[in-house]
């Protein structure tokens, strides 16, 4: 049996890592088989970097973090004997929002948006391994949510198109589209930075500025 730790290894070179999973029972939505999902995301710090190097990032093509993510992860998938699943691809479309607050390392955030352990409301999912055996999974992390006094996401948007009322969408894209908007797509959603475990995360600002870019086209 693969543990969780053999497979931590193996994600580590490609700057990737385990960020929650669950037991899979009898569930359509996943690959037929699946007795474990494992979801997968960037390590911080250090993805970006090593992102940028990779040949995906210089050819010129479209969507080449999806492209890299379906190279790597689908050749690790296959060296466990796992199934590969994106968030991406689609339709059919992968519950990944589902999957991940299922997982117990992720939770609805006061904005409505995910929040993670470790990610903070940077929360982002490369992929999955769905794994052929159970495996040992560590014991979920309590909502971090609920030990933050102040929830600063609330009011850091500038003009409050998040909120636990829900996404303003229109609102969002006709800041961004202002010379005030340009710190948002520079450095990142002013809102999702200013979760303390966003902060704490280590994601540069380069690759904000990457998702905002392909967000606000």
């Amino acid at each position: 049996m693969t543990a969780l730790s053999a497979i931590e290894t193996r994600l580590r070179p490609h700057s990737l890592a385990v960020m929650g999973g669950f037991h899979a029972k009898d569930d359509p939505a996943l690959p037929e088989g699946c007795k474990t999902l494992l979801l997968i995301g960037p390590a911080e710090p250090g993805f970006w970097p090593h992102f940028t190097r990779q040949p995906e990032w210089r050819d010129g093509q479209p969507d080449p973090m999806d492209r890299w993510s379906q190279r790597v992860l689908t050749a690790l998938a296959t060296g466990l004997g796992a199934t590969a699943v994106f968030p991406f691809g689609g339709p059919p479309w992968h519950p990944f929002y589902q999957w991940a607050l299922r997982s117990g390392a992720a939770w609805e955030s006061p904005l409505r948006l995910l929040v993670h352990a470790q990610m903070g409301l940077f929360a982002s999912y490369r992929g999955a391994l769905a794994l052929p055996q159970r495996i040992a999974l560590p014991a979920p992390p309590a909502k971090p949510c609920d030990s933050c006094p102040d929830k600063p996401c609330l009011t850091a948007c500038p003009v409050q198109a998040l909120g636990a009322d829900g996404y303003n969408l229109p609102a969002c894209h006709g800041f961004l589209d202002q010379d005030a908007g340009q710190d948002c797509m520079n450095m990142g959603c002013a809102a999702r930075r200013a979760c303390p475990l966003s902060l704490a995360y280590a994601r540069l600002p380069e690759q904000s500025a990457y998702h905002m870019r392909q967000f606000h086209k």
